[in-house]
């Protein structure tokens, strides 16, 4: 058997025998995608955060890659951080996380972008009533751990953000 998957639009084959690796050191060792960062290794910080797609469902979903095997995503399609920016221009969630000075070493922030990207795709697609925006910006980047900034600035920089993803008029700042 094979495990195809998809990582920022190309198809890779690896044989069933890799299916125990984890996804991280895949995009590591072998793509050389590094701006998934390690940091626990156990999936309870989620600076490793990526996107994935598992067909027949259309649904993002953010996955832990230091602790998801690569046997459980054959036939997804998964995106990291590096295919976020287009032609050096940011995303918009990059920009407002720079906008708002929201960190400072930049490590756990690749895993923050991804889960803030998966968030506002939920809302475009099913707004939410505004006095929920909060409890749903908790729910989405509210696990991930930030040791050098208090988290507030990630929340104000998604907050203008959702506001204006969840159909609310233009972001506050």
């Amino acid at each position: 058997m094979t495990i195809r998957l998809h990582v920022n639009g190309t198809l890779h084959e690896l044989p069933d025998a890799r299916g125990t690796e984890t996804l991280l050191d895949f995009l590591h060792e072998d793509l050389n995608l590094t701006g998934t960062k390690l940091c626990c290794g156990i999936g309870v910080c989620r600076a490793c955060t990526v996107q994935v797609v598992k067909p027949p469902s259309p649904a993002l979903t953010p996955v832990i890659s230091c602790s998801t095997a690569l046997a459980t995503l054959n036939g997804a399609q998964v995106s990291t951080i590096e295919s976020v920016a287009r032609d050096g221009v940011p995303d918009p969630v990059q920009q407002a996380f720079l906008d708002h000075f929201a960190f400072q070493c930049g490590y756990c922030a690749p895993g923050f972008v991804m889960a803030a990207r998966i968030f506002l795709h939920g809302l475009e697609a099913q707004p939410i009533p505004p006095e929920q925006i909060e409890d749903a910006m908790r729910a989405a980047i509210g696990t991930h751990i930030c040791r050098c900034t208090g988290y507030v600035r990630y929340f104000e920089a998604l907050r203008a953000l959702a506001i204006a993803a969840n159909g609310q008029g233009a972001p506050q700042r």
